[in-house]
């Protein structure tokens, strides 16, 4: 049923109430659940530094207790090597903190580090690991403005912290607001459940509202060629309709250019969702007179051996950086197309 069955005021007005109070329920289980998974790992990488297990029982121990953990637990998720390596470096981490601040310890179960989603702290983990102020300083910003993993990936790129890193120091812990971005992620993590599904926040769509209008207008201001066709691009696919980020035709190169934006880091599947827009624009939009259609896919990091390989499993000309750009273009298209850093140069 796809619209609302309405009786009168009060009926509405109730189920209105209804549909909040549930949200409010779905946000504090999954409060909870994240809590305690992450006093867990917490409580993981603590006795894995204190009984200095890795000089104890050799360098290879995360992999057996991984292995011994899933024979215990069959069928659970997050006990993976990798995530007990991330279990260890969150003690450590986040611990270091503990140690500067001597007088925020009697604070530990409440601090804010209970608050925000595995896969947030593996970003900060990854970026601040020596660096637990700055960690800090993130997970407390996460969670004073409800930020998503891309959200929070763009921001840790920036001088944030450096502006305003001395300016919180009466932070609040409180729960995410429903329509957040952040209490979507923490509900979307794999560990929960199906009760703890929600619909998509607004935070993220704008960072990528304004990219695009950025994008779009660096390309045009080029002068190399590029004729805006749209944004939201719709085509029809045999029966499915598909809508590409932004759609170009480049007068120099006598071709379509499709370009998707992501905001957060590169993932491999990207390459076959993409791979299928640029081969629809051939069929249905590219003339005779046309040369093949070339793809730009905007992401905001990537790893660049697995991005190298997800570019080998495609046949179509998708460029990812001005490595892969300079690869698959001939020498004479350097310089109408821009590198990845010139557009991510010109949006810094």
């Amino acid at each position: 049923m796809s619209q609302l069955v309405r009786i009168d005021k009060d009926y509405a007005s109730w189920i209105e109430e209804l549909s909040q109070r549930y949200r409010r329920s779905q946000i504090k289980a999954a409060t909870h659940v994240n809590s305690e998974m992450l006093q867990f790992y917490w409580s993981l990488g603590k006795d894995i530094v204190t009984l200095k297990a890795e000089s104890r029982w050799g360098e290879k121990i995360l992999k057996y207790v991984s292995a011994d953990l899933q024979v215990k637990l069959p069928g659970i998720k997050g006990l993976s090597e990798t995530s007990i390596g991330y279990a260890k470096r969150f003690y450590t981490l986040y611990n270091k903190h503990f140690t500067i601040h001597p007088q925020a310890v009697g604070e530990l179960q409440e601090s804010a580090i209970w608050r925000i989603p595995w896969g947030h702290h593996r970003y900060i983990i990854d970026k601040f690991f020596n660096a637990p102020e700055k960690a800090m300083f993130f997970v407390k910003k996460t969670l004073e403005n409800g930020w998503s993993r891309n959200i929070l990936l763009n921001f840790m790129d920036t001088d944030l912290y450096e502006r305003q890193g001395k300016a919180i120091s009466n932070f609040k812990t409180s729960l995410p607001a429903p329509q957040s971005d952040l209490a979507q992620e923490m509900t979307k993590d794999p560990y929960k459940f199906d009760f703890l599904a929600m619909t998509e926040g607004h935070r993220e769509k704008e960072l990528k509202d304004a990219l695009e209008i950025n994008i779009r207008d660096f390309l045009l201001e080029l002068g190399t060629g590029f004729a805006y066709m749209g944004r939201e691009y719709r085509i029809v696919i045999g029966q499915t309709e598909k809508f590409i980020d932004m759609l170009f035709y480049n007068l120099n190169l006598r071709c379509y250019v499709v370009v998707e934006i992501k905001t957060g880091k590169f993932d491999s599947e990207y390459i076959g969702q993409f791979g299928t827009y640029v081969a629809a624009a051939n069929h249905i939009l590219k003339k005779d007179m046309d040369n093949p259609t070339l793809g730009l896919l905007i992401c905001k990091s990537k790893d660049n051996v697995l991005a190298q390989y997800a570019l080998e499993s495609s046949n179509q000309p998708i460029g990812i950086s001005e490595y892969e750009l300079s690869k698959l273009y001939p020498t004479n298209f350097k310089g109408t197309l821009p590198s990845i850093e010139d557009i991510e140069n010109e949006l810094k």
